[in-house]
């Protein structure tokens, strides 16, 4: 049931993005007339490609810190 949302879900999202492709908001502009410049596109790549494995190294961690079951013993109920 859940599955079949999912794949209903993302038919209509992929046929209303192919329905406005390649025009954005307004209709006469298109999506690489309205698109950030290359150097900006460049610069926000490697601010991701630097902070996104010490995100997730980060989030490694904590879930590693946290790990293990609590019980109604350890004061949480």
């Amino acid at each position: 049931m859940w599955a079949g949302s999912y794949v209903w879900f993302m038919l209509c999202l992929s046929g209303f993005g192919i329905s406005l492709w390649p025009y954005a908001v307004p209709p006469s502009l298109t999506v690489w007339a309205v698109s950030s410049p290359p150097s900006s596109q460049l610069f926000q790549l490697v601010g991701t490609a630097i902070l996104l494995p010490i995100i997730l190294a980060y989030t490694i961690y904590s879930y590693h810190v946290f790990r293990g079951k609590v019980t109604e013993t350890d004061g949480y109920h």
